[in-house]
């Protein structure tokens, strides 16, 4: 299984312009995963190594919001 957060570190892997950093959007797969991980997380069905996994996503998740607002400052003052 791929893990949710593996799109992240593929798409900044691949490198973007910042327009397309802003653009960037998880697929509905990996959106559904995270939603699955987050309920089950809620009602304490999750495994160790699915914490890990929901854990790495919102750390990305985190990342990827720090590094859209840093990529509309490289469009604006471009």
């Amino acid at each position: 299984m791929v893990k949710a957060y593996e799109e992240i570190i593929d798409f900044i892997a691949a490198g973007s312009a910042p327009s397309d950093v802003i653009a960037f959007q998880p697929s509905d797969t990996a959106k559904e995963r995270v939603a699955d991980l987050i309920h089950r997380e809620k009602t304490g069905h999750l495994s160790p190594d699915e914490k890990a996994e929901l854990d790495h996503y919102m750390q990305l998740e985190h990342l990827m919001r720090l590094v859209k607002a840093r990529a509309r400052k490289y469009i604006v003052n471009g």
